[in-house]
């Protein structure tokens, strides 16, 4: 490989921006994950999640091109992730808490592998495309997420304690994502297709969303996790309130 050839230098700096880019929701996870551990757990919830994080992309990019050619895996994918995004605003109310510190860690560690083994396939997909064929590159991309995502997920972690609204944020996010999952899939695109073919845009790398289906999509995603959220911690808070008065 040239290194003195311009289109390695872009294809780095394009795979730098990709990991800056998509390190961002795995560190958003493993921050939600992590904000109800005791103090003492927290760095190594951050340590372990992102391994499983890293850990997770590795195999991916062994069998990507496979796994995303699976009709309705990212609509499952996608559903989970709703799942994931709705239990991590409303687990107990959203505050901290104390609990046991072996089931707490490995209970945020669990989570953060399930939400990283959805949202790794696209990452994998963009650092693929990104480095062109070149194995170093790809390498290369895959261990700079590492560091991304630890201090990213400190970072967010001192934030959602200092400003809980964040924890709906975080939660918004991750149903935008879910939403771009479920119109990503393979049948989904065959359906809009089909529909219009308008709706759907042809790439290198195959079929992908139009803009319209794509933030219509997200946009739903974005406002139904924080909307259910809210509404099952209100319907939560009125049967304590029911229990108290009973009691």
């Amino acid at each position: 490989m040239d290194f003195t050839a311009p289109t390695f230098w872009v294809a780095l700096l394009q795979i730098i921006w990709i990991d800056l880019l998509l390190s961002g929701d795995n560190a958003v996870v493993i921050a939600l994950a992590c904000r109800s551990l005791p103090a003492k757990q927290r760095k190594w919830g951050i340590l372990l999640g992102a391994g499983a994080a890293v850990g997770l992309r590795i195999l991916f990019a062994l069998a990507v091109s496979y796994l995303l050619g699976v009709p309705f895996l990212k609509v499952v994918g996608g559903l989970l992730l709703f799942w994931i995004a709705i239990k991590l605003v409303t687990d107990n109310g959203g505050d901290a808490h104390e609990v046991a510190a072996s089931d707490s860690l490995w209970k945020a560690v669990r989570t953060i592998a399930i939400a990283d083994a959805v949202m790794s396939l696209d990452n994998v997909v963009a650092i693929a495309a990104a480095a062109r064929g070149h194995w170093e590159l790809f390498v290369f991309g895959l261990l700079l997420t590492i560091p991304l995502i630890i201090f990213g997920s400190q970072l967010l972690l001192s934030l959602l304690t200092r400003f809980p609204i964040l924890i709906w944020a975080g939660a918004a996010l991750l149903g935008w994502i879910a939403g771009e999952m479920l119109v990503g899939d393979v049948m989904a695109l065959s359906y809009l297709q089909h529909i219009n073919p308008a709706l759907v845009k042809v790439a290198e790398d195959g079929l992908h969303p139009a803009a319209l289906p794509h933030y219509v999509a997200s946009t739903i995603g974005a406002l139904f996790v924080p909307g259910l959220g809210y509404v099952l911690r209100n319907r939560e808070r009125n049967r304590a309130a029911e229990a108290g008065h009973g009691a």
